[in-house]
């Protein structure tokens, strides 16, 4: 038989075989909602989706959509890779990832207002007081500080997975300065420009309202008797990873972008300077880590932030989002006791169930993981982006004695879960289409009320098997598309 043209009108998904893992295109009771898009996807031209492709990375290029690669020796700045094939959530598949989100924000945001409070739930001892009192993003200077609204966590990022049986799982949870948002975005608009005739007539739910509803929740969160607050974005400069996304995000929200040398302090109220002269600010939307916001608080040693801002904030002039002290919500080892948390305050069980964790700085969480390292995933509790992560059955003899030496030297700083069977995508790698591990960080805003943005962000892993998909690991996005 001749080989076939890749010009040829063939079917594109005619030798697309995701094997054992649970599709996000095809898993089960999802046919009557992808099937136009799984009929229009696989009539397209294979040599025509690749040059689409090719074009839409060219854009991202020519756009400055990119992140920041720290290595050992140098920053590299790269385009976020972008696969063109959507990953699609049926209405059901939404309606369990928005309720479970939202619970989860509001159990963390009771959390930390408790720790730094009554500590309730230290004293029942439902989680360990020494786990919180002595975390590093735990903060001696927030107790007895009532924030507005009562929320800690203005923007929290969600990372959920889907196992082999179609289940969501949360991952992690990131609480501090989640990023990612602006690719959700400018995903859309790209694969809107790029793919007119694939969306056409589909209801898809829009994503373009996330820059009012992010200013919307800033302004939910103003000192009490400020009625038309000033609200900035402060970045930590144009060096960090994540700088066209604070660009990207004071556009969307109409807001300044600021760094800390535009900004001055005085009897402890924050001020903004214009070409017009000083300007009061109420809500600053920081980008900036606790350790770099204030000099005379933090590290002394911070060219990053401003002085005097912590003080400004505890007197209840300037609104910090998110605020200082919700590092501790979104520590790993901390992660584990969540189902434990929401129970706790919310009375309810989680929506969104953990991925099994075994928490090494207890005997028997330890002693399970050492005896079973070959079978498990063990992350380091403070590290981000894939990390310090070892995988088990991928390992090496060399890299689990390794890791069983640092384990046995300091259990705190791990935990360990089973190896999660990661749904897949269709996914366009070079010629073909194959079979991807994907994963989900939905992105969840909380001022008076919660709102979360349809979708989120979805991150892909482009190696074959690979199962990490971070950006920093050599893992793309695509498109996410929620059906009405």
């Amino acid at each position: 038989m001749p080989a076939r043209s890749d010009t040829e009108t063939t079917h594109l998904f005619a030798d697309y075989d995701p094997g054992e893992w649970f599709c996000e295109l095809r898993g089960r009771g999802r046919a009557a909602h992808t099937r136009d898009i799984q009929k229009r996807l696989g009539a397209l031209d294979r040599a025509a989706l690749r040059k689409r492709a090719r074009d839409a990375a060219k854009e991202l290029f020519n756009l400055g959509i990119t992140f920041t690669v720290y290595s050992e020796r140098e920053a590299i700045d790269r385009i976020l890779p972008f696969d063109v094939i959507p990953r699609i959530l049926t209405p059901n598949d939404w309606q369990q990832i928005e309720s479970g989100t939202k619970q989860r924000v509001a159990a963390l945001n009771q959390f930390l207002h408790d720790i730094y409070h009554d500590e309730k739930i230290l004293k029942d001892g439902i989680v360990p007081e020494d786990l919180v009192k002595t975390n590093a993003n735990y903060r001696e200077a927030m107790k007895g500080f009532r924030v507005p609204q009562g929320t800690y966590v203005h923007v929290c990022g969600t990372d959920l997975v889907r196992d082999e049986k179609g289940r969501f799982r949360v991952l992690e949870d990131n609480a501090r300065t989640p990023s990612g948002v602006s690719y959700v975005i400018e995903n859309r608009h790209l694969m809107m420009r790029a793919f007119p005739d694939l969306a056409d007539g589909i209801p898809i739910a829009d994503v373009d309202e996330y820059g009012s509803h992010l200013m919307r929740t800033m302004q939910d969160v103003s000192p009490a008797g400020v009625t038309d607050p000033t609200v900035v974005l402060l970045s930590p400069g144009v060096f960090n990873s994540a700088y066209f996304e604070h660009v990207f995000l004071a556009r969307e929200m109409g807001a300044q972008l600021v760094e800390g040398r535009d900004l001055i302090v005085e009897n402890d109220k924050v001020f903004m300077r214009t070409t017009s002269g000083r300007e009061r600010l109420h809500v600053i939307y920081r980008r900036i880590d606790d350790d770099f916001l204030d000099p005379k608080v933090f590290r002394p040693d911070s060219l990053l932030g401003v002085p005097g801002l912590f003080d400004a904030y505890r007197r209840g002039n300037v609104t910090l989002a998110n605020a200082v002290g919700t590092g501790v919500a979104d520590d790993k080892a901390v992660y584990a006791y969540m189902p434990r948390i929401i129970k706790y305050y919310l009375g309810e069980d989680p929506i969104l169930e953990n991925v099994p964790t075994y928490i090494c700085r207890e005997a028997d969480g330890l002693q399970y993981t050492l005896d079973n390292l070959e079978s498990l995933v063990v992350k380091p509790v403070g590290e981000s982006g894939g990390y310090g992560v070892v995988i088990g059955p991928r390992a090496t003899k060399r890299e689990l004695r390794d890791l069983r030496a640092k384990l046995k030297r300091n259990p705190k700083n791990f935990i360990a879960q089973p190896m999660v069977r990661l749904s897949v995508s269709p996914t366009l790698v070079g010629r073909a289409i194959e079979p991807r591990h994907v994963d989900l960080r939905p992105f969840t805003l909380t001022g008076k009320s919660s709102w979360v943005l349809p979708g989120g962000l979805t991150r892909v892993a482009l190696k074959r098997g690979s199962l990490i998909v971070n950006s920093s690991q050599g893992g793309g996005s695509k498109d996410t598309w929620v059906l009405g």
